[in-house]
């Protein structure tokens, strides 16, 4: 299934199989060695769909990119950040000396430090960040943790209306229930469930057209809050993922707003007012960006250029020895 149409199996059950398609293959010495299954939808902020591959009806855990709809919430209660919080705040970030500090900084100012984060204490999320710490003689550590810029900003968002702080992931909490207002109104799409996700916080489940529809509204900067977090993304990108990695050179690049989340998910906003969101059906991240900036390419949404120069520094090689004998080709279906 694909085409510019909202055909697909429909219903709230989890995406299958059957509901998917081959989104991309990597090839080693011209033989297909493995195949990418999944669904992706390309929706543009009045939520129309532009196009559908596979089942994007099908309901998800968004994991890590519901993020920015999250900042939404914690703006909209008044909470006040710099840019690079704010950045954080809708980071899944790659563990970075700067990027702890930055979370520091977050918590300090509230009167507060590390052990105010229920997020789980954790490696860094990036391998040579992990290294650094390892060799620094530090363990995991729950500011290390690629969610703590958002759980800081939970605690700020708590202390903005008075709530009670040590309560923050308590999905009754007066901050939970405004991010699952937000991602109800912000994506068009109400009560599938609602699980927890790794880092601790309420995770509610949507599809990949209702999670691509909130995305665009966000990064078309709709509202003032929407405008607010585009702002702070775009000039501090490093903070949303780290110097060098796939989401923070879509951001510099291109000018998009780029967040993954875990199993297999990303999404990407462009200001015109158009996102794409993909699912890998096994939960790999390999593919998803290439897959992503495809669909934006093929709407005309992004500079084919750039998208080159970009998919060129992201690429993982497929190596025989140390020589390159193929490569991951984005096929949709």
């Amino acid at each position: 299934m694909s085409a510019h149409s909202d055909r697909g199996v429909r219903g709230d059950g989890p995406l299958t199989a059957a509901g998917s398609v081959e989104l991309a293959v990597i090839e080693r010495s011209g033989l297909i060695e493995s195949r990418h299954l999944g669904a992706a939808a390309v929706v543009n902020a009045d939520g129309r769909v532009l196009r559908a591959i596979g089942d994007v009806h099908a309901t998800i855990y968004p994991r890590s990119t519901l993020k920015p709809l999250q900042s939404i919430a914690v703006l909209g209660t008044g909470a006040l950040f710099a840019d690079d919080e704010l950045a954080l705040a809708t980071a899944s970030h790659c563990g970075s000396l700067a990027h702890i500090a930055v979370v520091e900084r977050m918590l300090a100012a509230d009167g507060r430090d590390a052990s105010a984060l229920q997020c789980p204490a954790q490696w860094p999320l990036g391998t040579r960040e992990r290294a650094e710490r390892l060799a620094s003689d530090l363990g995991p550590a729950r500011e290390a943790m690629n969610c703590s810029g958002k759980h800081a900003g939970f605690l700020r968002a708590s202390d903005a209306l008075g709530a009670d702080p040590a309560t923050y992931l308590d999905p009754e909490h007066p901050v939970q229930q405004r991010i699952r207002s937000t991602i109800e109104e912000w994506t068009g799409d109400a009560g599938r469930r609602t699980s927890i996700d790794g880092c601790g916080a309420p995770l509610h489940a949507t599809s990949l057209a209702a999670l691509a529809r909130g995305i665009a509204r966000v990064a078309s900067g709709r509202t003032p809050d929407a405008a607010r977090l585009m702002q702070a993304v775009a000039a501090e990108p490093w903070a949303i993922d780290g110097h060098g990695r796939a989401n923070t050179l879509a951001i510099e690049r291109l000018g998009v707003l780029a967040k993954i989340g875990a199993e297999g998910l990303v999404v990407i906003g462009s200001p015109s007012g158009a996102a794409v969101a993909v699912k890998v059906l096994d939960g790999s991240m390999r593919a998803t960006t290439p897959v992503a900036l495809a669909l934006l390419l093929a709407e005309g949404l992004v500079d084919p250029d750039a998208v080159a120069e970009l998919l060129d520094d992201i690429a993982e090689p497929v190596l025989g020895g140390e020589e390159p004998v193929g490569a991951l080709r984005v096929t949709l279906g």
